[in-house]
């Protein structure tokens, strides 16, 4: 059994560290006492004032604890201000530290810029200070004799914090190194010159001013493997002499059908003229017959026609035996 004057006692301290931590929670004291401890000289109030803005009073007070230790003199509304606008106020700071140790010229104003504007301020200070390597994808490029050349590039590149804002970025630099070395091989009389001189590749490009309007400075764009590919001029050539060869036979092919289709047509116009031949020779007995008829032809007459047709008929018969012969009868020699 609980002794029932207990009760009230543990009620009491319930509620009291129920009290004691909705207060901690709500009045970070803690954190206000590091930040004193570390020369940061905020209120509590304004620890509070931070939670009725919907601001963690760590992400702004940890950073401020940071650039304060490193001499960088900042407003704590600054930092405030910037977590409000949807920043990461650590990176910025941490990017302002690494500029002042490298000394780099960044302003709080700049890097909170290059934050919001969704870059790296961090990683674009370290690479202001160790340049970065960026390799392209092998561009392939065909030489004026036909020659396909195909080549990789490594370009080394620094930040332009300046630029960051509004800048392109790493695939604008590797499109137009690309381009240049599409030139300079398209330009080059042979591939031989390419692969003597590989560095004209290097001069031509870099010569170009490829990083006007992004956000990196050229340093150097150096070849790191060419190759000869396939001969391009060919294998259009080649293309070229067979589509022709389809487009000849196909002309000859219409022609011929063309002679073709006229033969028929010729042929046509023969049966139909001797149709009309016979047409007209099957009138001559009917006008032979009406001409009897009439009295205009008298059978002695029609006699005589008759005995000439046949003594025609047996001229062509011998006429015929004479030239063709038989071949029988042909004495052998």
């Amino acid at each position: 059994m609980v002794d029932t004057s207990l009760i009230p006692i543990l009620l009491i301290a319930v509620v009291a560290i129920i009290v004691l931590s909705v207060f901690f929670s709500f009045f970070p004291v803690m954190l206000w006492i590091a930040a004193l401890s570390s020369g940061v000289r905020i209120s509590i109030i304004t620890l509070v004032a931070m939670r009725l803005r919907r601001v963690t009073p760590s992400r702004i007070v940890n950073p401020m604890i940071k650039a304060t230790k490193a001499g960088l003199g900042l407003d704590i509304n600054q930092l405030e201000s910037h977590y409000l606008a949807g920043g990461n106020v650590d990176r910025v700071v941490n990017a302002l530290i690494a500029a002042q140790r490298a000394n780099i010229p960044l302003e709080f104003e700049r890097a909170a810029a290059i934050d919001l504007a969704g870059r790296d301020v961090l990683q674009a200070v370290q690479m202001s200070v160790n340049p970065r390597v960026i390799e392209t994808p092998i561009v392939a490029a065909v030489a004026k004799n036909g020659i396909e050349v195909k080549v990789k590039a490594r370009v080394t590149v620094r930040a332009n914090i300046d630029r960051l804002v509004g800048g392109a970025g790493e695939e604008t630099i590797i499109a137009r190194v690309g381009e240049g070395i599409v030139t300079t091989v398209g330009s080059s009389d042979s591939h031989k010159d390419v692969l003597e001189n590989p560095d004209m590749i290097s001069r031509t490009v870099l010569s170009k001013g490829l990083d006007a309007g992004t956000a990196f400075e050229i340093l150097s764009i150096d070849i790191a493997d060419i190759d000869v590919g396939k001969n391009i001029g060919a294998y259009l050539q080649t293309e070229q002499a067979e589509a022709d060869k389809r487009i000849a036979q196909a002309k000859a092919e219409e022609r011929r059908a063309m002679a073709v289709a006229q033969e028929q047509e010729m042929k046509a116009r023969v049966i139909e003229m001797r149709a009309k031949v016979v047409e007209a020779e099957s009138d001559v007995p009917l006008a032979m017959a009406e001409a009897l008829r009439s009295g205009r032809l008298g059978v002695m007459d029609y006699m005589n026609i008759k005995n000439i047709e046949s003594d025609t008929q047996m001229r062509g018969s011998i006429g015929k035996t004479g030239d063709g012969g038989d071949s029988s009868n042909t004495p052998k020699k």
